[in-house]
């Protein structure tokens, strides 16, 4: 029955985002993202229950309701103000714009989204940082307005390269290099209306390999990323490169949207922008290499966490399958392309 009813709130929260991403009206749009936060509460709950989950759904309701009731207010506004769908008004548009990036995460108004995912399995922290942020980043998308964009795409880059530095909790680290890819999403949408899209779904291909990998070892904390050095070399060498992938490191599969993103900046003469991004990339990477190189620089006595037969475990298989291609997938992409 439980399975049914998760079932049931999944296709639901597919269904909002679909109705947001679809409606002609700004009220329409409203009604699919609280059809989208309804279905996911429930699913933030499932599982064992304990404390952080609590806490993190909690925090996760009362911020998107703040933002869905400032959004319906800023809507209402403006739709008796001009009597029609359109922003023309530096106002709304500003509190509007502030709302879905409150919603999606991005700096600076990030501030609930490394404490909710902490509290979430991995599973729901992967539909947090993805399938979440596509109804909000489509909104956004509808109304650019440069010199707001700007701020929010370097403090996003900001805040995702610092705020990920001295963290020991995984899920918090994802969480802060999901705000700095946010950043970079941002980006190409400020420059190009289809390069965005791109990004998302390399990033979203990308965060799913890795979150299966930690998910399949249970790992949720850096010491745990210490004691896994005494796993299978061939395990850690996927780990190893994964990461580095995610970091957007050449030549794994996510240079390839960061490097769209630079080439786009170029070719419009941002240098600012594309120094400062470039910069604070580096940084984040610090913190992928540091988790990569522990898997091969520390080792720790096995602990009862650990006690797991990774050939026999049948996800494994398509963990293995997703890291090659996160690996090679620009190398493959590219061969493609010269033969096309």
């Amino acid at each position: 029955m439980k399975k049914i009813s998760n079932n049931i709130f999944l296709i639901m929260l597919i269904f909002g985002s679909l109705m947001t991403i679809s409606a002609n009206s700004w009220l329409g749009a409203w009604m699919g993202l609280e059809i989208n936060l309804l279905s996911f509460i429930p699913l933030m709950n499932e599982g064992k229950k304990n404390l952080m989950t609590s806490e993190s759904s909690l925090k996760y309701f009362l911020t998107q309701a703040f933002a869905s009731s400032i959004l319906l207010f800023a809507i209402i506004l403006m739709m008796m103000s001009f009597n029609m769908n359109l922003m023309n008004n530096n106002f709304y548009e500003l509190v509007i714009l502030s709302t879905l990036l409150l919603k999606s995460g991005a700096a600076p108004f990030h501030f609930w989204f490394p404490g909710v995912m902490e509290g979430l399995s991995w599973i729901n922290s992967l539909i947090l940082m993805t399938w979440q942020k596509i109804a909000p980043l489509m909104l956004i998308s509808y109304n650019i307005n440069y010199n707001f964009f700007l701020i929010t795409v370097i403090l996003s880059m900001i805040v995702g390269a610092l705020g990920g530095l001295n963290q020991t909790s995984l899920r918090k680290l994802m969480a802060f290099s999901s705000i700095n890819h946010l950043g970079w999403m941002l980006m190409a949408m400020m420059n190009n209306e289809l390069l965005w899209m791109m990004y998302f779904i390399f990033y979203s291909f990308l965060s799913l390999s890795i979150i299966l990998f930690f998910n399949n070892f249970k790992l949720f904390h850096f010491n745990q990323i210490f004691n896994f050095s005494m796993m299978n070399p061939l395990i850690k060498f996927f780990l190893f490169l994964n990461l580095l992938s995610l970091g957007g490191l050449p030549p794994f599969l996510g240079f390839l949207p960061k490097w769209l993103v630079i080439q786009n900046l170029i070719e419009t003469h941002q240098m600012f922008l594309l120094f400062i991004s470039v910069c604070l990339t580096l940084i984040t990477l610090y913190y992928y290499l540091r988790m990569s190189y522990s898997t091969y620089m520390l080792n720790f006595n096995k602990n009862s966490w650990m006690m797991i037969n990774y050939f026999n475990n049948k996800n494994m298989n398509l963990v293995l399958v997703m890291n090659f291609f996160s690996i090679t997938g620009l190398l493959i992409i590219s061969f493609i392309y010269m033969i096309l």
